[in-house]
Parts: structure tokens; C-alpha cells; sequence
């Protein structure tokens, strides 16, 4: 039987929606015909309209993002050093390319080494703090209120513990705290500030700075930029919003070491063209590795060949959900119902509960979803049909001695004078 695609719907009847969660569909039906006119999935006069304004629009972002470099290159902004070595992991389009795995790899190898590592995000999608009211903000600027203190850094992780869930943190965040057991998790949007946190709090003497090629305030040591094989420069080569590029491909002269994610060894030609706009970084290729799948509810783990040959339907809610499902089918499994939402959507019980049904109905042995779509679902019932998640590292398949390389060059050094570099930094920021 083919294989069912469709964005899930709820049955306003049976399950009535509050008006923020209809909101919430709205946006996202809205962000989905966004994204599918960008990449060309939408035909017709509106959708060439819409592409005419955004190739505008496109235009006026890529001026103020070559502005800023500009600014922060010759120094008009200046950047902040909190004396520790911080170790950017980025890329120069939106989302897809695997940035949390490589992130905790790079966390792990480090902490292995010896190092006091602190994870860095922005925590995006996390529930807002709340913020302090307008006229308060306003008193305190005219000196008729005390200055309010500035609300800290959200600690997803101590090292020890995990202190929120997905949705106070962000679901890489989370991801990052769950699966890096002895290494700190810190979310902020002023990177900064949490890296002082984390080194005054925690000891940090390493940051690793999770998507950070675009935040400029915080000095790096190393940019560490991912491109993926499949898309190496976006959609279609333009920036935002007519493309899916955040600067343009001559960034890439940033990088100290290039990662070339879903690669399958044929990498000769897209070599060249980082090679056009970046001579020196060192290259390493990678691949993402199924592990194995997890019961979401008894937390069995069955081996990542135990699906072969059977009807399973996927689930999913990330950039690229057509890599999970081609994923699932070269591991021999058959993928019989989809259910597709936008990147970082929260499920809700209903969403989950049609996609259950769905599959019972068409009778397939179990159902798969992702690790980062697993901490964005909530507590569900147990189904009459298993429910996994799919458990994925990175693995390097070529430049493992450069990797092992990088990671010594950053972890052998010792600076302690840090701390003091940080507590100075809280104190007159």
C-alpha cells in the first residue's frame, strides 16, 4: 500500500482547540506555504508574486548582514572575551544540517579530554521568560525606579542533573543536557551572559557555542561550519527569506574546520566549491548513524536492524522529515503512514492520538519517530503498537585524525586566570 503524506489535522469537534493553539496551526499552515514557496513546491500567480518580493526583500537582508560583518570585522563593534576558548558550531543556512549531534560529539571528546566543557544555545523555541512591563522598564531608565535585576541564565543542566524540560529549554537543548551526562547545558539569548554564568558557576574553561556562526558578540577561538552535502548552499543559492542561506557562501572563509554532514564519500566536487571561497580549513566528512530504537514508554531498546521488512509509520517534525523517512526505508523498514509537521512543533495529545489511530488502522507493527521530536511529544497512553524513537549519533567516515587533532589542540592548553576574566565581566556588565 502507498505510503499516506499528510499534515495532521485535529477534529475541531471532538477535540476543541484554545484560541492560542489555533493561532499556533494558523502560523504554522502559514510557515509551511512560506517554506514551499521558497523551495519552489508552489505554483501559480500568488506564489510567483510572493517569490518577486521576497527576491526584494532578500536583497535588503543580505545588505544589513554584510554590514554587520563589516562592522564586526573592522571593529566599529566590538566583541566580548570571557578568556576561555570558545568553539562555535554553525552553519550558513537554516537548520537540516546536524548541528546537536556534532555538538555533542564535540562536547564529549572534549570532557573526555579533561576539560570543564559548558554547552551554550539560545534555547530557540523554549517558552519566553517573562519580561519585565514597558512603564517599569521606563521608570527605571528615568531614575524613578531602581534598575530591575536582570533575569539569569536558564540552567537545562547542571552536570549532574537535567533541571527543565523541552519546553522551558528548547528541544536541543534538552536533547544536549539528556545525553551529555557531566557537561553543563546553559541557555540564553545573550550567549555572552551564559558563558560568564557558566564559567563563574561551573568552572568552565571550554565553551562550545551551539549555532553560533551568527553570533558575533561572543569572540571564538575555532568556527567549526557545517555543510550539508545534499544542499550545500541552500535551497537555491539566494539568503533570506527567497532562499535558505543566513550569510553568503564567502563566510566560509570564518571556518578553522569544515564539516561535510550526510555524506556518502562523493564529495570531489562540493570539496572544490568550499575550496573557492576557503583554502585553509581542514575538512572532515560525516554521516548520520542510526544507533538503535527506543520504546518510548519501557525505554526497551531493540537493534537498529529489528524493523527489517516491517509496516511502520513515522512521525516526524523537523527541517528535512523526507531524510528521517528514506532513513527508516534504507534500513529495510516500510514505511506505510506519514504524519509530517513544521520544524520544532510541540505535539499535542490529539495530534499524537490521530497518528495512533491512523496507524492501527492501517495495522502496522509500530511506530518511529525522531529523539528531537520524542521530547517535544506529551505524556501519552500506552498504544496498542509499540512506539519508538530512533536514536542517531554522528560518525565520521573520513578526517577522524583531524577531528582527534582539533580536539587536542583546544584541550591540552591550560588557562586558569579565566574565572577572574568572567567574575570581572558579570560585575561591570
Amino acid at each position: 500500500m502507498p505510503a499516506q503524506t499528510a499534515r495532521p489535522l485535529i477534529d475541531a469537534a471532538s477535540f476543541p482547540a484554545s484560541n492560542a493553539a489555533q493561532v499556533r496551526d494558523t502560523l504554522e499552515d502559514l510557515e509551511n506555504f512560506v517554506i514551499d514557496v521558497v523551495i519552489n513546491n508552489r505554483r501559480g500567480v500568488r506564489a510567483n508574486l510572493l517569490r518577486l518580493v521576497f527576491r526584494g526583500l532578500s536583497a535588503i537582508y543580505s545588505a544589513a548582514v554584510l554590514s554587520r560583518l563589516y562592522l564586526y570585522r573592522h571593529r566599529y563593534i566590538h566583541d566580548h572575551h570571557l578568556g576561555v576558548p570558545v568553539i562555535s558550531v554553525g552553519n550558513l543556512t537554516v537548520g537540516g544540517t546536524g548541528k546537536t549531534p556534532v555538538v555533542e560529539m564535540l562536547a564529549k571528546a572534549l570532557h573526555e579530554h579533561g576539560r570543564r566543557v559548558c554547552i551554550l544555545s539560545r534555547g530557540y523555541k523554549s517558552k519566553r521568560q517573562k519580561k519585565l512591563p514597558f512603564s517599569k522598564k521606563l521608570a527605571a531608565k528615568l531614575g524613578f525606579a531602581p534598575k530591575p535585576e536582570e533575569l539569569p541564565p536558564r540552567v537545562v543542566s547542571d552536570g549532574e542533573k537535567v533541571l527543565l524540560d523541552s519546553h522551558n529549554a528548547g528541544d536541543e537543548p534538552f536533547m544536549l543536557a539528556k545525553n551529555c551526562v557531566g557537561i553543563p547545558v546553559v541557555v540564553d539569548k545573550n550567549r555572552v551572559k551564559a558563558g560568564a554564568h557558566a564559567i563563574q558557576k561551573f568552572g568552565a574553561d571550554v565553551l562550545v557555542l551551539d549555532d553560533g556562526l551568527q553570533y558575533l558578540k561572543l569572540k571564538h577561538r575555532h568556527d567549526i561550519v557545517l555543510i550539508d552535502k545534499t544542499a550545500p548552499f541552500g535551497s537555491n543559492g539566494f539568503m533570506l527569506p527567497r532562499g535558505t542561506l543566513r550569510e553568503p557562501p564567502r563566510s566560509l572563509r570564518r571556518a578553522s574546520y569544515i564539516f561535510i554532514t550526510k555524506s556518502d564519500g562523493d564529495t570531489e566536487e562540493i570539496i572544490q566549491q568550499i575550496r573557492r571561497y576557503n583554502r585553509a580549513a581542514e575538512i572532515i566528512e560525516c554521516r548520520h548513524r542510526a544507533m538503535h530504537y527506543e520504546d518510548i514508554h519501557t525505554g526497551e531498546r531493540i537493534p537498529i536492524d529489528g524493523l527489517k521488512g516491517k509496516f511502520v509509520g513515522a512521525l516526524s517534525g523537523i527541517a528535512v522529515p523526507e531524510s528521517f523517512e528514506n532513513g527508516l526505508r534504507k534500513l529495510g523498514a516500510k514505511v506505510e503512514v506519514i504524519s509530517r509537521f513544521p520544524d520544532h512543533h510541540r505535539f499535542r495529545g490529539p495530534e499524537v492520538k490521530q497518528f495512533v489511530e491512523r496507524c492501527v488502522r492501517r495495522d502496522v507493527h509500530c511506530m518511529v519517530t525522531t529523539e528531537k521530536d520524542y521530547v517535544r511529544f506529551p505524556k501519552l497512553p500506552v498504544a496498542d503498537i509499540p512506539f519508538y524513537f530512533m536514536r542517531v549519533e554522528i560518525e565520521i567516515i573520513r578526517g577522524r585524525d583531524i577531528f582527534d587533532k582539533m580536539v587536542r589542540l583546544i584541550a591540552e592548553p591550560r588557562r586558569v586566570p579565566a574565572g577572574v576574566l568572567a567574575a570581572d565581566f558579570m560585575e561591570t556588565s
